[in-house]
């Protein structure tokens, strides 16, 4: 088990951790009753980070951030000598989770994407998971969250009996949405990234080659170049340009302060 606790890349606080600790960490929140907010960053949510300041220190908030790409997995040994030898993907410790959570009897919440792909991904887990208990399904919004409607959500889902959150809102969204609902629920809220397509059986999974060569990014940008382009063409190599620059001390990446105000509003 490896959990040596958060690590400066590009001024956003990452965890080296790998995929034991970090389900460890989540269940033993869910079974104690304590807020507690994960993310999983791949270079796109670290960049997110780095160009919207307020965002990087929510994200600096967070209790454990994940390195969910390759790319941040040789950053954080390239820069800290973490020695990781895998990196801890969403969709893969989403799975790890959620046999813990069915192992344990700890009953689960699932939160954003569509009505059509929760109408799938239901019964995928539970084809998956037997034994797990899904408290509750609620589809995201596409809107903001109205006056009050925070409380609403939370009161929800504390009814439902879950003792975990699933938020599948797609990055940032879910960042923010995590980290807002964080201080009303006494479990942990996982966002997951792209989870909730992959396990519906809406995303094909990259070839496990792809995957340890850091090439999903490729594999993604083919099956969704419209929507996708901008995101690695653009932030890849503003990415690697940045880790060199803070590799050679060209740029000291000074992490902000964490976060500590909710926001007016956020996505739901």
């Amino acid at each position: 088990m490896i959990a040596q606790g958060k690590r400066n890349v590009l001024g956003v606080l990452v965890d080296a951790v790998d995929y034991e600790a970090a389900a460890e960490q989540v269940v033993g929140a869910a079974r104690d009753r304590r807020p507690f907010a994960l993310t999983a960053l791949a270079v796109h949510g670290v960049m997110t980070g780095v160009l919207d300041p307020p965002h990087n220190a929510r994200l600096n908030s967070f209790d454990l951030v994940t390195p969910d790409g390759q790319p941040v997995r040789w950053a954080l040994n390239l820069l800290h000598g973490a020695g990781l030898a895998d990196r801890v993907y969403g969709p893969t410790l989403t799975l790890r989770v959620l046999q813990r959570c069915a192992d344990e009897g700890l009953p689960v919440y699932l939160y954003g994407s569509t009505e059509p792909t929760l109408a799938r991904l239901v019964p995928a887990l539970e084809r998956m998971f037997p034994a797990l208990k899904l408290a509750g399904v609620e589809p995201s919004k596409f809107r903001t969250a109205r006056p009050a409607e925070d409380v609403e959500i939370a009161d929800r889902i504390r009814a439902s009996g879950a003792r975990l959150v699933l938020v599948g809102l797609g990055c940032p969204r879910q960042e923010v949405f995590a980290y807002a609902m964080r201080p009303l629920l006494d479990m942990p809220l996982l966002a997951v990234g792209a989870a909730f397509d992959y396990h519906a059986g809406l995303l094909r999974t990259p070839p496990p080659w792809m995957q340890r060569a850091g090439l999903e990014w490729f594999w993604r940008l083919g099956l969704e170049p419209r929507r996708l382009w901008r995101r690695y063409v653009i932030l890849n190599p503003a990415y690697l340009a940045r880790l060199l620059a803070q590799r050679t001390r060209l740029w000291r990446a000074t992490p902000p302060p964490p976060a500590e105000e909710r926001p007016a509003t956020f996505p739901v």
